[in-house]
């Protein structure tokens, strides 16, 4: 069953012991990573994609910060706005129980916000680190995915991602494909897997 509010869609049942919330990429709507929900997880947990906040600047499609050129003035704002709604959910599903998953800017915020908070696991898909990020000691599993070919944000990018968290200390692993900007199908088994076990809903 979908629910849908002006700011997300929602799949699954509401009283979900387990959530999976998901962040679509700039210039993409709620919408565009819905259906991943159900090759993720089972019918079992509650998915959440939530809408960015602000309007895209060229046409239909929304973001979570101005992109081009980045305005990183508009970071902290942002940052904050999705914390206090990863908070809100929290009020139903517990951030123990919940796993963030973004793609492009949607998993540069993931990364950004969920690193700071008690998320069961943290999905990349895509994405790249913030200007200044540096991620805490204590913090949730990741697991990154990028296209060698990606011409749009540089797979060096996760590389550097993977870095920073390796450096925190922070148990991670980057899934590579060959291929673009995108969520390869070739990944989804893994994610799936990932998302699974963090949830604790494998089997």
């Amino acid at each position: 069953m979908t629910s849908t509010t002006p700011d997300q869609l929602q799949l699954g049942p509401s009283d979900a012991p387990q959530r999976l919330v998901l962040l679509h990429g700039w210039g993409a709507d709620a919408d565009d990573l819905l259906d991943l929900g159900n090759l993720l997880v089972g019918p079992q947990v509650n998915v959440v994609a939530l809408r960015a906040p602000e309007p895209h600047p060229y046409g239909s499609g929304r973001q979570w910060y101005g992109l081009q050129p980045i305005d990183w003035s508009q970071l902290p704002a942002a940052r904050e706005a999705l914390r206090l709604r990863l908070e809100t959910l929290a009020g139903s599903v517990p951030l123990a129980n919940t796993v963030l998953l973004g793609f492009s800017q949607g998993g540069a915020i993931a990364l950004d916000v969920g690193s700071s908070l008690p998320l069961a696991g943290i999905v990349a898909c895509s994405g790249y680190p913030h200007e200044g990020w540096q991620p805490a000691a204590l913090q949730p599993p990741v697991l990154l995915s990028h296209g060698r070919e990606d011409p749009v944000v540089p797979f060096a990018a996760s590389e550097e991602v993977q870095r920073r968290l390796e450096q925190a200390g922070t148990k991670t692993a980057l899934l590579a494909f060959d291929g673009g900007h995108t969520i390869d199908a070739s990944v989804l088994p893994r994610i799936s897997a990932f998302v699974r076990q963090s949830l604790g809903t494998m089997g």
